[in-house]
């Protein structure tokens, strides 16, 4: 969508500067709601939310980009979000992870390092009758259809 597009334009254009800033994700729903999501490697503050929400509103105004009245949310992505971009995968080495594989396969376990085409996670493995082991794998980011940031409450 011509929209989505600009608004992309606009987001890079207002975090050029911000080297540690990068633009995830950019939807314009069917009831008229632009989500901008924006991410940094450590993390995004509410005052750089509220700049790039001026910024990118401020243009489409001047612009009427858009016709009718619409909703403009900017944030990071959620906690239930999936992991787009390998800037996001870096951000979150150390981290729980949970994936989804494009045999159908389910893996979960402790983001480890990641490399241009791969990351390598530890998984817990439990084999009948010993005591669960570390397992190291590598898996290739084009054999993850989704991956998500696994939160812990314990």
């Amino acid at each position: 969508m011509q929209v989505e597009k600009r608004v992309s334009e606009l987001v890079e254009e207002k975090i050029a500067d911000r080297p540690d800033l990068f633009l995830v994700d950019v939807k314009m729903l069917p009831n008229n709601k632009l989500i901008i999501h924006v991410d940094g490697d450590q993390g995004i503050s509410i005052q750089d939310c509220v700049a790039i929400s001026r910024h990118v509103g401020f243009h489409l105004e001047e612009e009427n980009a858009i016709e009718t009245a619409y909703n403009l949310e900017v944030s990071s992505p959620g906690v239930g979000e999936p992991l787009r971009l390998h800037r996001q995968y870096a951000k979150n080495i150390g981290r729980e992870l949970g994936l989804k594989l494009t045999n159908g396969d389910k893996k979960e376990g402790k983001l480890v390092e990641v490399n241009e085409n791969v990351i390598t996670i530890e998984e817990q493995v439990k084999e009948k009758g010993k005591k669960v082991q570390l397992v190291s794998s590598q898996i290739a980011l084009n054999d993850i259809t989704e991956t998500k940031v696994l939160i812990s409450f314990k």
